[in-house]
Formats: structure tokens, sequence, C-alpha cells
């Protein structure tokens, strides 16, 4: 199946580039550019590609505000999947992008290796963000949790809140499966259950989740 991708960013080297780069991977398939926020709605809208991958300071609709609007009050029922560009100097930025719905972040200045790996993780539906990077945003821009565990959301199972409580620290599905001794494959059963339950986009929308519910606090790891 092709991933069909939108490049949104006002520097048209910038696109032009990843367009160079994505042509030339199969499977993958720009179709679609724009130069702001406010275009981006439009094409996004018109093409309905899998991938968007969106630059946060232009002129006029910013990326975040061009995200929320594709993405939607549906949130996590969108099919389409924002990548944010960014140079990580603004943080915030970072944040207020997973309010807003994207499934991830890429580095401007990431090779072109990790621009295509970026497009595919996304696209089959896994987050783009390391458990680190997860950590140190997350517990850097959410309200400090009180001292009172937070209790598990009844539409959980035990084994379920476990899983997340694990997943917001920063677990990978391996160091999950050690801790719980439980296959890699019951642990992957385990967070898609998870997220359709809580309706949740992805991994890292869990993270927020629990950060948000008080279930981990910052600082915890």
């Amino acid at each position: 199946m092709t991933v069909r991708v939108v490049l949104v960013d006002d520097q048209d080297l910038v696109r032009a580039g990843f367009r160079v780069i994505l042509g030339t991977e199969d499977g993958v398939e720009v179709v679609g550019e724009a130069r702001d926020g406010l275009e981006a709605v439009e094409v996004v809208g018109r093409l309905r590609p899998d991938v968007v991958l969106m630059d946060v300071q232009m002129p006029g609709v910013d990326g975040l505000e061009a995200t929320r609007r594709i993405l939607g009050p549906a949130g996590a029922d969108s099919p389409i999947k924002v990548v944010i560009l960014t140079t990580f100097d603004r943080e915030d930025y970072l944040f207020e992008a997973l309010r807003a719905g994207a499934s991830g972040f890429l580095l401007k200045n990431s090779s072109p290796e990790d621009l295509v790996d970026a497009v595919r993780v996304v696209a089959r539906g896994d987050a783009l963000l390391s458990p680190e990077v997860t950590r140190r945003v997350i517990a850097r821009f959410t309200s400090p949790a009180t001292s009172t565990p937070a209790s598990r959301p009844p539409s959980l199972t035990d084994r379920e809140f476990e899983v997340l409580v694990h997943l917001a620290r920063g677990a990978s599905n391996a160091e999950i499966a050690s801790a719980l001794y439980l296959g890699e494959t019951t642990v992957k059963t385990h967070v898609s259950r998870i997220l359709a339950k809580l309706g949740l986009r992805d991994r890292t929308h869990a993270v927020v989740f629990a950060y948000e519910h008080g279930i981990v606090a910052p600082g915890q790891g």
C-alpha cells in the first residue's frame, strides 16, 4: 500500500528537498504541498493523505492550529497522521502539538533516512517519539500530579492499567514484557486495547493521558 504524504512548510527549498527524498522511496508518494497552515487545511481536506509533515512556524495560521483543524474534535478517529517538523528549541510547541493530536516529531536536521522512517512509522499507526523524549517533554509541560495515586480508569483491566503505567514511564514493549513477565505480542495486544478503550491515537497520547490524569507524576522514571 502506498503511503500518501502532504508537505507543509513555508520554505520552498525545504519542501523541494523533502519531495526529492521521499520521491526515491518505493511505497511513498508526495501528493500535495502547502505553504502555510490555512492552505494545509484546504489541501489535506481535499486530498486526504495518510501522513502530513507539518512545519510549526509559518505566517498566518501556524502548524499547531492547522493540526487542530485537520484532526478536528474526532481526534483518535482521524486516519490522518501528523508529524511536526521542529528544531526542538521550543519544547512548548511539542507538547501543544501532542494536545492537538500530532503523532510525532521530526527534527529538521534529521537525516534523509530518518525522514523516510518517520513517514513509515506513523503511517502504520505507531508514534514517532522515543521513550526518553516522551518523558522529558511531557513531564515538563504537565501539571504535577497529586501524591495520591490515581485510580484505575474503569474501562481498563488491572493488567492493562499496569501496562499503561509502564508505558507512561517510557518503557518499550520489550521492557514491559520483561517487567510483567509477558510476551511482547501480549504487550502489543494490551497496548492496542488501552488505546481503543481510552479513545487515544497512539502510544504517545497514552503517555499524555497518564500524566494528565495523575497515573504517573512528572519526574517519575
